[in-house]
């Protein structure tokens, strides 16, 4: 099937800037994209890094729009390269008539080659414009403001920025900077004035809006959730939660505690809870690797324990800093025995703020471990939101069976912890009270906490503990629809692949085809009813996943017996574009076509 892609709006555009790692690539992608959300358009801001502090080549794409953007976009309609090496690492990913930005001092880059492919090549003395002023570490600056000069938008939004990221380290900087970007805007426009046919409009009157990643939306609705202890060994791409937690003022009383290791960083966090404090803990697959007998013990003494699980590619140290959705199944299956625990995997910033403070109230509720699942792409990409779609206000906290110490003492009965009970929840209460003596034995136990291995104490408390999870199912998240009911084509995703899927069926729809997205948010305890009933309604079903087998695919049909009709599969790092899942779905794009 041919789709006829719809024509691009004035702000609709895709900037891609390269170079070496240590050259500021991110430091500058980001700077942009604040500049162009404070202009009241929509952002999305995609960054590919190396493992390595310095060499190698790094690139940050940003996407610009009037519409709420969920997605990176391919292929791109401005390059701005910092290194000549950039120019043909990107040239496939190169629009037809896309412009290519590099300093005119790069003598050794082939003009005759990129014009041939399509490109609108712009030649500038960028790079004589830094040294000028003081140093070639402004080369990023010079290319930026030429890139708005190019596209039409108004520098004063960058040199805004500038004067913020600068300024905080002296104003001299902040002068120079300013003064690279004014040349850089000015010597721009003298050559190439509005020939460029892409243009960004900034939109007066649209609300304020704030840049935020997964993790910076993580960590914002645990503060607001209650959450007053994080423990964590820095693993990309988790590392940021603790490091926005460790940022909060004192009067929020947060304790962030930098752990020797995964082991003792998920037992810090378990000892937190186990004291009544709302605690977490943030790793990646080889953290949680480690993590797993410790989320063992929180099963077995039905402590509340929460787990942000920030995926990369593995196995080993694999790929330390880019994305993939392969951990799932060991998510669900992690540590030895059997026990309840609650999956929950956010795939957009507003969703990742909500289980942030969410993953709390499942933990307190089932007196379980819950774990946040989430991958790279979701983590560390930005997204501009609206002021009010994350709400601390809306929070809603609720701490289940926990017994107040005035509840313990007045208890008409002996207090017992592990108290059998139909949904499989006992009332706990927190350490301290003489009233409520604790015992909580990693051994199996009776009621009282004690140490027991008869056979019919077994079978109770086996029963009573995964009784948790069918009273979970009661607000365990159908999956969520979107787009028409009646599509022909039914994108079957979760996590980061949300938001990719989602621009991916707009494309499909606006073009004439027929598409929706059923996205997974809490995958377990599998939903088995609703989940049939959803699939059931639909025509075809694409599972897309970032991983080599299909795990979500492979769940559903364990749980349900329903298989996908395709599993659309990535596991090279990247995530997927709306345009690789097009034609991975067996449609042929019919215009904007690679260079």
């Amino acid at each position: 099937m041919i789709v006829e892609m719809a024509p691009q709006s004035t702000n609709d555009l895709s900037i891609m800037i390269g170079g070496d790692a240590g050259q500021g690539v991110e430091s500058s992608g980001a700077g942009f994209a604040l500049a162009l959300a404070r202009a009241g358009l929509h952002v999305f801001a995609l960054q590919d890094y190396r493992s390595r502090i310095r060499g190698g080549h790094n690139f940050y794409q940003v996407r610009v729009g009037e519409r709420p953007l969920y997605s990176h976009r391919d292929p791109v309609e401005l390059l701005l390269a910092l290194t000549p090496q950039s120019i043909p690492l990107h040239l496939h990913n190169m629009q037809e008539g896309a412009a290519v930005i590099f300093p005119q001092k790069w003598e050794d880059v082939d003009v005759s080659h990129l014009t041939k492919h399509g490109l609108k090549v712009d030649r500038l003395p960028l790079m004589e414009i830094a040294e000028r002023h003081g140093s070639r570490l402004m080369l990023n600056t010079a290319v930026l403001a030429a890139a708005s000069a190019l596209t039409g938008f108004p520098l004063k939004y960058m040199e805004q920025v500038i004067r913020e990221n600068f300024g905080r380290k002296s104003e001299e900087l902040a002068d120079t900077n300013a003064a690279v970007a004014q040349e850089a805007y000015d010597v721009t426009l003298d050559h190439f004035g509005d020939s460029f046919p892409h243009r960004i409009k900034p939109i007066e009157g649209a609300p304020k809006r704030m840049l935020m990643h997964g993790n910076e939306a993580i960590a914002f609705g645990a503060l607001a959730g209650g959450c007053r202890f994080i423990s964590a060994y820095p693993m990309t791409p988790a590392t940021s939660i603790i490091e926005w937690l460790s940022a909060v003022p004192d009067d929020y009383g947060m304790v962030t505690k930098h752990a020797e290791d995964e082991i003792a960083a998920v037992c810090m966090a378990l000892g937190a809870s186990y004291t009544g404090a709302r605690a977490m803990t943030a790793t990646s697959g080889g953290g949680f690797s480690l993590m797993v007998e410790a989320m063992g013990l929180s099963g077995m003494t039905e402590v509340p324990l929460v787990i942000v699980e920030a995926q990369r590619g593995g196995p080993s140290t694999g790929l330390p800093t880019r994305t993939e959705q392969s951990d799932l199944l060991f998510m669900v299956h992690a540590s030895q025995g059997e026990f309840p625990r609650i999956i929950t995997a956010p795939g957009t910033i507003e969703q990742c703020f909500e289980a942030g403070w969410r993953a709390f109230n499942l933990a307190d509720k089932y007196q379980c471990p819950v774990v946040v699942a989430t991958d790279q792409a979701l983590a560390a990409n930005l997204r501009s939101l609206d002021m009010d779609t994350v709400d601390p206000e809306a929070v809603e906290i609720d701490r289940g069976a926990t017994l107040t110490p005035d509840d313990v003492d007045t208890l008409s009965e002996e207090y017992r912890r592990f108290r059998f009970s139909d949904d499989g929840i006992s009332p706990r209460a927190m350490p301290g009270r003489e009233t409520a003596v604790l015992t909580v034995p990693s051994d199996e136990h009776d009621e009282h906490g004690h140490i027991n291995e008869e056979p019919e104490v077994r079978i109770r408390m086996m029963q009573k503990r995964m009784q948790k999870l069918k009273t979970a199912e009661a607000e365990i998240k159908p999956p969520l629809l979107y787009g028409p009911e009646d599509a022909d084509l039914t994108l079957v995703t979760w996590g980061s692949t949300t938001g990719n899927c989602l621009d991916a069926a707009d494309e499909i729809n606006a073009a004439g085809g027929s598409a929706n997205v059923l996205q997974f948010i809490d995958i377990w305890p599998m939903p088995v009813d609703p989940v049939r009933h959803a699939l059931d309604r639909c025509r075809r079903k694409v599972a897309v996943e970032q991983n080599y087998t299909g795990q979500l695919a492979l769940l559903i049909r364990m749980t349900t017996g329903v298989a996908m009709d395709d599993v659309l599969t990535k596991y090279d790092g990247r995530p997927f574009s709306p345009r690789e899942i097009i034609e991975g779905v067996g449609m042929e794009v019919a215009s904007g076509n690679k260079a």
